[in-house]
């Protein structure tokens, strides 16, 4: 795969999924648009982006803020000319416990960041990719929006909307040469030294690692995946149902 003169832009990319696929398109050539609320995390990811030889605009910018996404895709296609790739990767999910016991204002900021913010990156791109002749959106969902996960009832609806979202616009968006795809990864080991291997979560016993969600994520970013579209590719290990 080579993703030279191509631009990405790959959101919450400060640690764990978000920063493997910005690192892996890095690898492969790609210039890239890093957006994260996480000032920290986004100059790291960045430096080393930059340090592997990517052009890299970062961001600062809360994805539920449309104005915000809004100007962030107009500062990448004046600095690039086009934007041939969308990772919308932001999410929230560090919430756990029955829904009777929830707290309204942590659904309405799931609501923001999950669902609204991958919309708000997904409109904001689409003109310039008919312009450009097409592109591809990989949206980050889970196996949440899938079967549904006790004690994670909030998370588990905007994970299944957003791979709704994927399927309707695929539909939509397929005309234009557009393809927009889902990744649902299962139980992901996100510490830095792989320290949570969560073997009751899967079938092949172990947890999955960010680079390998970013392998798929890259796959349906490029050229090899032009017939692909409207799927939610699952990475989970073959997912015990919990």
């Amino acid at each position: 795969m080579n993703f030279k003169e191509k631009t990405a832009i790959v959101t919450g990319v400060s640690h764990g999924i978000g920063k493997a696929a910005a690192l892996k398109f890095a690898n492969l050539g790609a210039n890239l648009v890093l957006a994260d609320k996480n000032e920290e995390g986004l100059k790291i990811t960045a430096a080393a982006a930059r340090k592997i030889g990517a052009e890299v605009i970062a961001l600062t910018l809360d994805v539920s803020d449309e104005q915000a996404v809004c100007e962030a895709v107009e500062k990448a296609e004046k600095a690039f000319g086009t934007i041939d790739i969308l990772i919308n990767n932001a999410g929230i999910y560090n919430t756990w416990g029955a829904f009777e016991d929830s707290d309204p204002e942590s659904w309405k900021q799931k609501i923001n960041v999950n669902i609204l913010g991958t919309m708000y990156f997904t409109k904001a791109v689409i003109p310039c990719m008919k312009k450009n002749g097409g592109g591809k959106i990989v949206n980050i969902g889970s196996v949440a929006g899938v079967y549904g996960v006790t004690n994670m009832a909030d998370y588990s609806m905007t994970k299944g909307a957003v791979i709704a979202f994927t399927k309707v616009l695929a539909k939509e968006l397929g005309q234009y040469k557009i393809n927009v795809n889902a990744v649902s990864p299962g139980s992901i080991d996100v510490t830095d030294n792989y320290t949570n291997p969560m073997t009751e979560y899967s079938f092949l016993g172990r947890a999955g690692t960010p680079e390998e969600c970013a392998n798929v994520i890259v796959f349906l970013a490029s050229d090899e995946a032009d017939y692909v579209n409207g799927q939610n590719w699952l990475v989970d290990g073959c997912r015990k149902h919990m």
